[in-house]
């Protein structure tokens, strides 16, 4: 018992004072529902009311930034303005993002239904703000946030992510969108696509290790996509199931499909390139 507890006691003695999780979520949750009412079912009726809830939520980031200098190499009250200042392009796009949820998916009934109860809203949103604190060069709390959002939805976007306008994610669990993942606008993904690396060493870690989606590409559920080199072209399909390390032309249709051989008994799997648009469905 005496060695656990000096153990102990030393990891305690090395900790740095990073922030609590349920501070960043808390924050998190605070910011999003100021941003749109229907999430928080919390209507705000007086513009004064707005600009002092705004400034609350940068003061409690500006607190948050002042305490942990160790996460960033600026000051901590100038980057909170600079993430307020830029907050209203990640507004915009957020709602974008929920108009191509609505007009994706034929179930989505109202815009509310979205905001309230859509998984891709919540984990797009998280990483939105994520990945504008990222680029503002503040460690870890971008993280704690996408994977807060990740806990709660499912989907698990890395905050240094480039993902473009008009984002969708329908359904959602098992999505994984890594790091270096370069995503263009107007692309729709389904649950258990994976966006992820080709096995690297450490010592590539600040390689692009992940794939680039072009513009207006749909991906379907199970779909794998690998590699930093890989590149899906604008106006593709790829189907359900779809294993990728290799790069795919514009307008291309990829998908899956199982071929019996009914005089031996046995299938044979084969993966079907075309260039047309046929529809695949869900």
């Amino acid at each position: 018992m005496d060695s656990l507890i000096k153990k102990i006691h030393q990891a305690h003695q090395n900790s740095s004072d990073f922030p609590t999780p349920k501070t960043i979520h808390q924050f998190f949750e605070d910011l999003l529902g100021l941003m749109f009412p229907e999430f928080s079912a919390h209507n705000i009726r007086e513009e004064d009311a707005v600009r002092s809830n705004l400034e609350e939520l940068q003061a409690s980031l500006t607190h948050i930034l002042s305490r942990n200098l160790h996460l960033h190499s600026g000051d901590g009250e100038q980057l909170a303005q600079s993430f307020f200042k830029r907050l209203e392009t990640v507004f915009d796009w957020i709602n974008q993002d929920v108009e191509a949820m609505f007009a994706g998916d034929p179930a989505a009934k109202s815009r509310a239904e979205i905001l309230r109860s859509y998984p891709g809203f919540y984990a797009i949103s998280a990483y939105r703000i994520a990945n504008l604190l990222h680029r503002l060069g503040v460690t870890l709390v971008p993280r704690m946030i996408t994977e807060y959002a990740h806990s709660k939805t499912g989907v698990d976007i890395h905050p240094g992510a480039t993902i473009g306008q008009y984002f969708c994610i329908d359904h959602g669990t098992g999505v994984v969108i890594g790091e270096t993942t370069i995503i263009g606008d107007h692309v729709k993904i389904y649950q258990g696509v994976t966006l992820g690396a080709l096995s690297v060493d450490k010592a590539d870690a600040d390689v692009k290790r992940h794939p680039t989606i072009e513009d207006h590409v749909v991906i379907y559920s199970g779909a794998t996509i690998l590699g930093g080199r890989t590149v899906i072209g604008k106006n593709s399909v790829i189907g359900g199931n779809v294993w990728l390390t290799k790069s795919v032309a514009p307008g291309s249709k990829v998908y899956y499909q199982t071929q019996m051989h009914h005089e031996a008994g046995t299938a044979t799997d084969l993966y079907i390139f075309k260039n047309d648009f046929e529809e695949l469905g869900e």
